[in-house]
């Protein structure tokens, strides 16, 4: 069995594509709303200015619509995968630039340059790593178990609650 195929993996890697779809719908209908999202092995978190029916509508939408094939969904701009990998690279490269012999300031333009090229180069990657590794569109089976709502600090946090396939 691969590593991405234990069925812990498998049930973070579903619950990650729905809450990317959930908060794409959540952002399109509501354009300047600020809502983030935080996968959990039982489902998702939803942080931000949002009604618990509102994100409920989302979540099952997402679900029917990944599972017509709507798979774009599951891939979110702004994922922390996205800054994992960027930093990553960046770190990476930065480390190999340092390297060597020569004074440190003298390296400090090619080190500049190396986290910067990392960066970009991460962007694209970042996406490919959400699609192939991060997130699961394999939704069979799945149901969303419920929607509830919780006030901390003057945050709302949902939480939505997923049944594993």
């Amino acid at each position: 069995m691969k590593i991405l195929e234990t069925p812990i993996i498998a049930t973070i890697r579903r619950n990650h594509a729905l809450e990317h779809a959930t908060v794409h719908l959540l952002s399109r209908r509501g354009p300047y709303r600020q809502v983030m999202g935080r996968t959990t092995a039982d489902g998702f978190y939803i942080y931000g200015p949002v009604e618990t029916k509102d994100v409920a509508a989302a979540a099952s939408e997402a679900l029917a619509r990944l599972r017509a094939g709507e798979h774009e969904l599951a891939i979110h701009p702004r994922c922390g995968t996205n800054l994992a990998v960027s930093g990553l690279l960046a770190g990476l490269s930065s480390f190999l630039v340092w390297g060597g012999k020569g004074r440190r300031l003298t390296k400090l333009p090619r080190l500049l340059l190396a986290a910067t090229v990392a960066v970009i180069v991460a962007q694209p990657l970042g996406l490919l790593v959400q699609e192939r590794i991060t997130t699961s569109t394999d939704l069979e089976g799945v149901t969303i178990k419920g929607v509830t709502r919780q006030k901390v600090g003057g945050v709302v946090i949902h939480k939505v609650e997923i049944s594993p396939a």
